[in-house]
């Protein structure tokens, strides 16, 4: 291994709604997602060489306990903001969204077309969607707080489940199904 190749640290987490692969560099959490194959990491390779990082991966719950403990404490509903270090990845335009739905308060949503107008690009609400799918940092950058302009639960990387497991655990439940 190249000593000077970035290490990215990961673990995993068992919550109420799956397993849940987090990972952080050293600049902060990277990447969180729930794991669609038997290779807890095999999303974040995928994720990782699509950001052109040259990474050697290494399982360390020691590195991630601070991100671990704060989705612990969500999942326990004692915590409804997080305040840990992030090194989110994206275009400028996604960059934009990430920061928008990290101003959805806890408990409540906003639809693709308001995320889009909020950002000052109304006409967006597809690049909106775009962006939404492309985040690497699911529940820490909320983006299953945001749902169809008719309130139906549109699309989540995770799946609509588990968006709705979210939602509800929030204590959001008006949306359609």
């Amino acid at each position: 291994m190249n000593q000077c190749q970035p290490i990215i640290a990961w673990s995993t987490l068992k919550s109420q709604v799956g397993v849940m692969t987090v990972a952080v560099s050293q600049q902060g959490l990277c990447y969180l997602d729930f794991p669609k194959k038997e290779d807890p990491i095999f999303g974040l390779r995928i994720w990782a060489s699509k950001q052109a990082r040259s990474t050697h991966f290494e399982e360390n719950e020691q590195a991630c306990t601070p991100a671990l403990t704060q989705l612990l404490e969500y999942f326990d509903r004692k915590r409804k903001e997080f305040d840990l270090p992030l090194d989110l990845t994206g275009t400028p335009f996604q960059q934009l969204v990430y920061r928008q739905l990290c101003q959805i308060p806890y408990g409540t949503v906003a639809s693709y077309k308001e995320v889009a107008e909020a950002i000052g690009a109304p006409k967006a609400v597809r690049a909106v969607g775009g962006a939404n799918n492309k985040n690497p940092i699911s529940i820490i950058v909320p983006c299953h707080r945001v749902i169809g302009a008719n309130g139906s639960l549109v699309g989540y990387g995770g799946g609509l489940e588990i968006k709705k497991n979210l939602l509800q655990l929030e204590g959001f439940r008006e949306y359609k199904d």
